[in-house]
């Protein structure tokens, strides 16, 4: 009998996990990358509509197809590594200014080529995608610079490939990508392999907020760096952290299936973080800068941290498998 109870749950295991991560993949994957692919696809008819810096429509559309690509930005493998395509989308930290290196040339030298897509999607990276083109939109020197015509052709080409980007990583995922999630063929040898790929990219999004969206402003208490908050120009830098963290909220608690115990500790930890960020009232967390107000954001981090340590201590030993290395580990 103990051995045929053995029998019975070594079955159930895989049974279990390739319904979590058909779930997953259905249930969240999916429709983020749909929707990225939609508010994209709006942003470029609004740019087509009007490419004026100051169009309000055109913002609107811009911070929707952002807050798309935040919420769906930590499922970084698969279609969305190909070709580069999410550093396309968001080239950033950008610890070198290349972004408005890059524009700036594009717009002094009037490169024709921006006006053929095809063309364009071989260009720098750090000419294309949100970050470049929050610089035409919002930035005070880029945003006025050169003639007029040569940005409006600018910000359509960028929204134009943005839109295009984010289609294809859409399509990939429906066609392809999405059956070997629910049942490992070729790309994962295990349901093992599929949980562990997104654990991985729940703890990869939390190191982005710690480390990155955080970190970087925050500096050192001698040397704060208010200016390397994310999409500082438009106001958008704490608004990421709350998207972020409301995104991974859903697939942690996802992946923490039917234990009811360790879903609350997780659904509390996050609600304590958000509850803390919303708090804030410093939209591009300028705050680092100010011994008082640092103190609230350096809380803020702890919260992260210790979600972080949360899921390495229980949530990965539940699913039975480590998150792995990631691109931020470096060699």
């Amino acid at each position: 009998m103990r051995a045929l109870a053995l029998c019975l749950a070594l079955a159930a295991a895989p049974a279990a996990a390739s319904e979590l991560s058909t779930r997953i993949t259905d249930q969240q994957i999916l429709p983020a990358f749909q929707d990225l692919a939609r508010e994209t696809k709006a942003l470029s008819q609004a740019a087509q509509a009007g490419c004026s810096p100051t169009s309000e429509q055109l913002r609107t559309a811009y911070g929707d197809a952002f807050d798309a690509w935040i919420a769906a930005s930590h499922y970084r493998f698969g279609p969305t590594e190909t070709d580069s395509r999410a550093f396309a989308l968001a080239f950033w930290p950008d610890t070198r200014g290349k972004t408005p290196k890059a524009l700036g040339n594009l717009i002094r030298k009037e490169d024709p080529g921006i006006s053929d897509p095809a063309q364009f999607a071989g260009y720098s990276i750090a000419a294309r995608g949100f970050y470049a083109l929050e610089y035409l939109l919002y930035d005070p020197q880029l945003s006025a610079a050169g003639s007029a015509d040569y940005r409006c052709t600018l910000t359509r080409a960028i929204s134009t490939d943005i839109a295009a980007t984010a289609a294809a990583i859409s399509q990939d995922w429906t066609e392809d990508y999405a059956a070997e999630m629910r049942s490992p063929a070729s790309r994962y040898q295990s349901e093992g392999e599929i949980a562990q790929e997104l654990l991985k990219a729940l703890t990869t999004g939390l190191q982005v907020l710690d480390d990155v969206r955080l970190g970087r402003p925050l500096g050192t208490f001698d040397t704060p760096r208010p200016n390397r908050a994310e999409a500082r120009r438009s106001g958008r830098s704490l608004h990421h952290v709350l998207v972020s963290l409301q995104a991974l909220e859903r697939l942690a608690l996802a992946l923490a299936q039917e234990d009811a115990e360790l879903a609350a500790d997780l659904s509390h930890g996050f609600e304590k973080a958000r509850t803390r960020a919303e708090a804030l009232d410093d939209p591009v967390l300028a705050g680092v800068a100010e011994p008082a107000s640092r103190i609230r954001i350096e809380a803020l981090r702890q919260d992260v941290r210790d979600l972080r340590a949360l899921i390495s201590e229980r949530l990965g030993p539940a699913l039975g498998v480590a998150a792995g290395f990631n691109a931020l580990d470096g060699d």
